[in-house]
């Protein structure tokens, strides 16, 4: 089933780092925002209590996650200051492209986890570039 994918990570936020992080986390939000004009959906959720993030995006397709790798690595190093990242978990049917730039960014923020979910059912009411 081709069509949307979701994006979620979770991190382990640096102590000591919460207001640096936010101000990381708002100038990466403001970058994409202004260069993506695809990505359906980007949020961040940053626990304080816990010291924990966690990342959510909605891409309409896998090129546009590639297209969010590829012109996102500098931007994420500068989050990466702040956080580990121990896991991304991506619903739907990555390309092997998108896949590869998963796998880097995980090693490049905390060596963390990447799993892919593929939907086994289901409809999406959303934009597709399939449509």
């Amino acid at each position: 089933m081709a069509g949307p994918i979701v994006y979620i990570d979770r991190s382990d936020v640096t102590p000591g780092t919460l207001v640096d992080l936010q101000t990381a986390v708002s100038e990466l939000v403001a970058f994409v925002e202004a260069r993506e004009p695809r990505l359906i959906a980007y949020g961040f959720y940053i626990d304080d209590v816990a010291s924990t993030m966690t990342v959510v995006a909605v891409h309409p397709d896998s090129a546009s996650l590639e297209f969010h790798l590829s012109i996102g690595g500098p931007e994420f190093r500068k989050v990466g200051a702040f956080i580990k990242l121990r896991a991304i978990e991506v619903f739907g049917r990555p390309s092997d492209t998108a896949l590869d730039q998963l796998h880097e960014k995980a090693r490049m923020l905390g060596d963390a986890t990447v799993l892919v979910r593929s939907a086994d059912a289901g409809f999406a009411r959303m934009p597709s570039a399939e449509t």
